[in-house]
């Protein structure tokens, strides 16, 4: 199945989309990669999930990226005596670490790591930025706060602290346990929730030991500051827009959301924009203007991958869903400003051969009108150099490891293939035409453009390019 975008979908599962019926009809209306949250999902349900895909990937004879999201911690208030309790602007609030109910003058706050981080002038932002306090005195046993913004609290509401950055790992013993179960389970892609340092992913990075990629969700106000260090970290990006909007001012989101995809761009590094993309497809077979022109946005800033959550996950129209976005994605990428944006986005290629080759590869393409950019690759690496270039000519990256392709399915352009390794030079350029032809992307007589890196088998050694005709032969 070729698709007719350049730009990745993730559809997130759940109820709305477990079973394989659904899970089929997803793939054929545009999913690319699916994204399994744990916040959600017990390991029983991850692994029949995966098993469910894996089994629709054989069928369609194309390589599908599983995506699990780990819940990351989860901060919380602790209980009131009366379940509920409002509290008004203006008034003292205390946190602390009583485990007795509270009232509308004080509550536990079940998190010593936040006490002992907390600082004068920081803010607290609860219930989803709801109720704002700000420190007035901090000590390792209470905070004590002013109520900037009121409102009501019940028991265990959500606590943000933006000002704070909490000396204390963001893999969770939950977080631990699954991510054990899903690299068992072999997905292909971990997510990393609340990040605030690179240092962050160093845990999940010597869990997994290459066997899946370490996508950082950038949420958090600590995770902008740090961008360019976590973004030589991790393997892939997320511009998690849910808590990032509640952390910081939401009027400064839409800016942050182009500076995290621009810089994963200039890194070579796949970036995704998520959350609330078609909110109301939740409840509605039909988007919004404002939600179209949204996803419309991400595509024109050349994202990787566009996401949904809530709308495929539990929505009353999942398929829907993805089958809209897949049709605002193509229509975007048909406009004539689409191919304008991505060329005077594009950065120097860095000093090394795979970007120097595969920025060859790209002018060559456009400037003789190739056929096709074939990328033969192992680790990933020359395939995604060329995806970086973001080429008007389509990518087939060709590689012997399942796993390298189906980890590919989040980059942008790239067209996956896994097929066995090539015996020699010779066998390669058949095998790249032969594909070329068979996918539809060259006819006889057609050319086509081959990188890779020989001698075969030395992962990121990209140092060969060679342009081929199609034949007859190859059809």
């Amino acid at each position: 199945m070729r698709r007719a975008r350049k730009v990745k979908i993730l559809a997130t599962l759940g109820p709305a989309s477990s079973d394989k019926e659904t899970l089929v009809n997803l793939f054929a209306a545009g999913a690319d990669v699916f994204r399994i949250n744990m916040s959600h999902a017990s390991h029983d349900v991850m692994r029949q999930l995966v098993t469910t895909i894996r089994e629709i990937e054989s069928e369609q004879a194309r390589p599908i990226g599983i995506l699990v999201d780990l819940q990351g911690p989860k901060l919380r208030l602790g209980a009131f005596a009366a379940h509920t309790v409002n509290i008004a602007a203006g008034k003292t609030f205390v946190l602390d670490s009583d485990a007795t109910p509270g009232n509308a003058d004080r509550v536990q706050l079940p998190h010593p790591e936040i006490l002992a981080a907390l600082k004068p002038g920081h803010r607290l932002l609860l219930d989803d930025g709801k109720v704002r306090l700000r420190v007035t005195e901090a000590t390792s046993a209470k905070a004590v706060t002013i109520v900037e913004v009121g409102g009501t609290l019940s028991d265990r509401k959500g606590i943000n602290v933006p000002d704070t950055t909490l000396l204390v790992s963001a893999l969770t013993a939950k977080d631990r346990s699954d991510l054990e179960a899903a690299l068992n389970a072999g997905v292909d892609w971990i997510a990393l929730s609340f990040i605030q340092r690179p240092d962050d992913l160093a845990e999940v990075r010597k869990v997994a030991r290459g066997r899946a990629g370490v996508l950082a969700k950038i949420e958090k106000p600590q995770a902008v500051e740090r961008l360019a260090d976590i973004i030589e970290h991790a393997d892939a990006l997320m511009v998690a827009r849910g808590d990032l909007g509640v952390e910081l001012p939401v009027e400064r989101v839409p800016g942050i959301q182009k500076q995290i995809t621009r810089a994963a761009r200039r890194a070579g590094k796949p970036v995704v924009v998520a959350t609330q993309m078609l909110e109301s497809m939740i409840t509605s077979p039909v988007p919004t203007r404002a939600e179209v022109s949204d996803v419309a946005n991400a595509v024109f800033e050349g994202a990787d991958a566009i996401m949904l959550s809530a709308e495929s996950a539990a929505g009353a129209y999942p398929v829907e869903a993805v089958a809209t976005m897949d049709r605002v994605a193509r229509e975007v990428e048909r406009d004539p400003n689409y191919v304008a944006i991505l060329r005077a986005q594009r950065t120097d290629p860095e000093p090394t051969a795979a970007d120097a080759i595969s920025a060859a590869a790209r002018q060559i393409a456009e400037t003789l009108n190739l056929a096709a950019v074939c990328c033969f690759t192992a680790s990933g690496t020359t395939a995604m150099r060329a995806a970086r270039e973001r080429p008007q000519t389509p990518i087939v990256a060709l590689s012997p490891v399942i796993a390298t392709a189906r980890r590919l399915a989040i980059v942008w352009g790239l067209h996956c293939v896994f097929g066995d390794e090539p015996p020699s030079l010779e066998g390669m350029i058949d095998r790249a035409c032969a594909v070329a032809s068979q996918e539809g992307f060259a006819a006889p007589g057609q050319r086509i453009i081959i990188t890779a890196g020989v001698p075969f088998g030395a992962p990121g050694a990209t140092n060969m390019l060679r342009i081929a005709y199609v034949s007859d032969d190859h059809v």
